[in-house]
């Protein structure tokens, strides 16, 4: 699994908790970043994972106005946690990341979508993200 796979799922952590605990991302991003001083093997996937943490901090109503304008029929409290999670993370990539090919940032949210979320939440991340590459 390459280090930006495992960073994505560590912003996966990040996003997911702080959104079924409702506390607020900056405290849960520091939380992990005294965890991840203690853990210098895993440096590389932490940077990254700091980097789609404060992107999607930084950016997360223009975020959520994207994922909202292209999840058709369902409203962002409506989705599941993990799904939401995925789009934020998909979305900042799609948006703000020219490092990252496009179709690599689908194909990833949706690889965490099938592992982690519902049987439909693969093809329900894959249409919004897509409707989103397209519209940007």
């Amino acid at each position: 699994m390459s280090a930006r796979t495992k960073a994505r799922k560590r912003a996966l952590d990040i996003l997911f908790q702080a959104d079924v605990r409702g506390e607020e991302l900056a405290i849960m991003l520091a939380t992990e970043a005294k965890r991840a001083a203690s853990e210098p093997a895993r440096e590389a996937s932490w940077l990254y994972a700091r980097d789609i943490v404060d992107g999607v901090i930084d950016n997360r109503d223009a975020i959520d106005e994207q994922i909202t304008t292209f999840a058709k029929d369902w409203s962002l409290q409506r989705m599941p946690a993990v799904d939401r999670a995925l789009l934020r993370i998909g979305t900042w990539e799609i948006l703000y990341n020219d490092d990252v090919p496009t179709a690599v940032a689908i194909d990833e949210a949706v690889e965490l979508a099938k592992e982690f979320s519902t049987d439909d939440s693969g093809s329900f991340v894959h249409g919004v993200l897509a409707r989103i590459a397209r519209s940007s």
